[in-house]
């Protein structure tokens, strides 16, 4: 990472072609596409991205028929999205060097290829193996990687300002929407044959029409296009340690604390909802598969609508604010997760009292996380240039998920297993247990909101850096001055 990035020389040849050196960039004539091509390739990788965030939840629709059929306790149940989530981050930076040099296109469709295939082969795996299901659960992951780093990178360099925050809006609406249907799919799917498997086996068709789209719709774009401006030639460029911005630094822990809390409310909801109703005595225990649990359903309806939401208000608050405050968008992050705290800690600890007022709670809780999905994507486009912008999304995903979601769910089904290990083995005790474990959330989201708080201190100053000249990232006044002319504010021309 501390290698630098040196002009060809004569002849051609490199300087330095380290593994932390940034690609070189072409200087041929601005590249364009039809308004509609752009347009088709974000509503494909919107797809993929739905299908992408259902297998990183579809284990959680399903847990409790999981940990029946492979008898997995609580303690070691957290390791499944542990597993997925330590083998996403550690290829996450493989992916981001290939997105950054490789062709974007062919990498995206091997991760489709490695997910769909592990996801329909953990559907045949019996239980005395249950150590081939944690392991392609980790495949999953490797799978889910390439897209996560690399697809909005392609969606940068097609569209820019107004545009670009729209597009990343909506793709990040799938996030929650995707995490939704994932316990919407396995609950259905559950109740439909009485079987978890089919879950997995349902999931591999929408993945060969995705692969398919892509193949067929998705540009690989050249690496800053959306700029229309190339780097001047001979200008030196600077190692990747002197391009990190202390807003990227900032933003990606806020981000950490994010999928920290998202990670374990997304394994552990489902499950704690259950319990809590068991203890209201609307639900009996769950003895032996499959569970008759409308818990997972009504979870995955949930994260969809405040999903969709959220991403809308979020995207738009950020879009309107920052006409009048350069530094709208990580205050608005700040917002949301200082006031998403109180409301988690009050869904869990009004749970044994009212059932209601924990939904609702719960509820305005993942609105106000899911306000930040589209806007800290657009932080990151905005802090970092155009050739080092797939490697910054892999270390911002690694950094989210080694402190963030790759621990939470196994730290909080840990922490629920010892408390309840001491106690009286009753369904009450169990709910507790997980309840007084859930509540560390409430203080790391609200460590969150203060990163973000440090980010817009620094935001103005890192945005004026990455649009400096022989960045490859023109100024706003250029780059509205270039759509103006253009006609659109896409990287693209009428056909």
């Amino acid at each position: 990472m501390s290698a630098e990035c040196r002009e060809p020389g004569p002849g051609g040849n490199s300087g330095a072609s380290g593994s932390g050196a940034c690609p070189p960039r072409s200087t041929s004539a601005p590249w364009r596409l039809p308004r509609w091509r752009a347009g088709a390739a974000a509503a494909v990788l919107c797809y993929v991205n739905l299908l992408n965030y259902m297998n990183w939840f579809i284990v959680a629709g399903m847990l409790l028929d999981i940990q029946n059929f492979f008898q997995i306790r609580d303690s070691n149940a957290g390791l499944l999205q542990t597993v997925f989530i330590c083998c996403l981050m550690l290829s996450a930076p493989v992916f981001g060097y290939l997105g950054d040099r490789h062709s974007r296109k062919a990498t995206l469709s091997i991760g489709i290829l490695l997910w769909s295939g592990a996801g329909l082969a953990s559907s045949f795996i019996s239980p005395q193996y249950s150590w081939l299901f944690f392991l392609s659960r980790g495949v999953v992951g490797i799978g889910s990687a390439s897209y996560s780093t690399i697809a909005p990178t392609v969606l940068g360099d097609l569209f820019v300002r107004d545009q670009r925050t729209r597009v990343l809006a909506t793709f990040y609406i799938f996030i929650p929407v995707g995490s939704g249907l994932g316990y919407v799919l396995g609950s259905a799917v559950l109740q439909l044959t009485g079987n978890w498997r089919w879950g997995f086996r349902v999931m591999p068709c929408l993945e060969a029409v995705a692969l398919i789209l892509l193949i067929a719709l998705v540009p690989d774009p050249p690496r800053g296009a959306a700029e229309k401006q190339e780097e001047a030639v001979g200008t030196p460029r600077s190692s990747w340690c002197e391009d990190v911005s202390w807003s990227f630094v900032w933003s990606t822990l806020g981000v950490t604390a994010i999928a920290f809390v998202t990670g374990a409310l997304g394994f552990w909801a489902p499950k704690f909802l259950f319990e809590a109703r068991v203890v209201h005595g609307l639900q009996p225990p769950c003895l032996q598969d499959p569970c008759n649990s409308q818990d997972s359903l009504i979870f995955g309806l949930l994260t969809v609508v405040t999903g969709i939401i959220g991403v809308v208000l979020g995207a738009e608050a950020s879009r309107r604010y920052k006409k009048v405050n350069p530094r709208a968008e990580p205050l608005i992050c700040a917002c949301s997760l200082l006031t998403a705290a109180p409301c988690l800690y009050l869904a869990l600890v009004l749970a044994p009292v009212t059932l209601l007022a924990s939904y609702v709670f719960l509820a305005l809780g993942e609105l106000l996380l899911s306000c930040n999905w589209a806007v800290v994507a657009d932080i990151l486009l905005s802090v970092v240039l155009p050739r080092c912008r797939g490697t910054a999304e892999a270390l911002q995903i690694t950094v989210g998920h080694v402190l963030g979601d790759a621990g939470s769910p196994y730290v909080t089904g840990l922490i629920s297993g010892t408390l309840r290990a001491g106690r009286p083995d009753s369904y009450l005790q169990s709910f507790l247990s997980l309840q007084q474990s859930f509540l560390c959330c409430a203080f790391v989201i609200a460590l969150g909101g203060g990163c973000f708080l440090l980010t817009a201190l620094r935001l103005e100053r890192d945005q004026a850096l990455a649009r400096q000249p022989g960045t490859g990232t023109p100024d706003s006044k250029d780059t509205e001055r270039r759509a103006l002319l253009s006609g659109t504010g896409v990287a693209a021309e009428n056909p």
